[in-house]
């Protein structure tokens, strides 16, 4: 039989990435770029930080499934046969689509259709420790990548300052650098309450 995915494989891999997100960030303030290329760097940094996060995401609720296709039962309320392959998985959480998201709340809500809301993913993600963390993430990354007005007012609201744009936050007091430590505690987390 075939190995089953690994939630803590994932979140090693998560961790990785966020590492060398981090690296990226000390060469590029390390550098002699001029201050706007420093932000846009940021700003290219953070989209990356939440399509890694993104990846996360899918590859923890796809092995949540994979593991153990109750937790999926409980949730639907249809029953799944024992074995489903990571394609089935990851089919049935993105209906062939993106995987995406609507801030923290959508995630909560996402996984909440997949597994049960006492599962260790959905509490290990609703923790308050992590609700600023993950709404800066959604916000940052929604107002680097579109530079709309509502993307600038929701990154206002969840950096508590109004800026003129998302790298400015980022490289300020190396807040980028506190973001990934978050999020690699989080997959830490993740990967400690995993059972495979």
């Amino acid at each position: 039989m075939a190995r089953k995915k690994s939630i803590r494989v994932g979140a090693d891999r998560f961790i990785r990435w966020a590492e060398t997100l981090e690296e990226y960030y000390e060469e590029v303030t390390d550098s002699d770029l001029s201050a706007r290329a420093v932000t846009w760097a940021c700003e290219a940094a953070v989209v990356k930080l939440y399509v890694y996060f993104e990846q996360l995401m899918l590859h923890a609720l796809v092995a949540a499934i994979n593991n153990d296709t109750t937790t999926l039962a409980t949730s639907t309320g249809v029953k799944f046969p024992k074995h489903l392959t990571d394609e089935v998985c990851e089919y049935i959480v993105t209906s062939g689509g993106y995987f995406d998201f609507r801030g923290r709340a959508g995630l909560i809500a996402l996984l909440k259709r997949f597994v049960p809301s006492d599962h260790f993913l959905v509490e290990t993600v609703k923790l308050p420790k992590y609700r600023a963390t993950l709404e800066r993430l959604v916000a940052l990354r929604n107002y680097a990548a579109h530079e709309s007005t509502v993307g600038k007012k929701a990154m206002k609201e969840a950096v508590d300052v109004g800026l003129g744009s998302a790298g400015v936050w980022l490289k300020k007091d190396d807040n980028f650098l506190d973001l990934t430590a978050r999020l690699k505690e989080l997959a830490g987390d993740l990967r400690g309450a995993a059972p495979y």
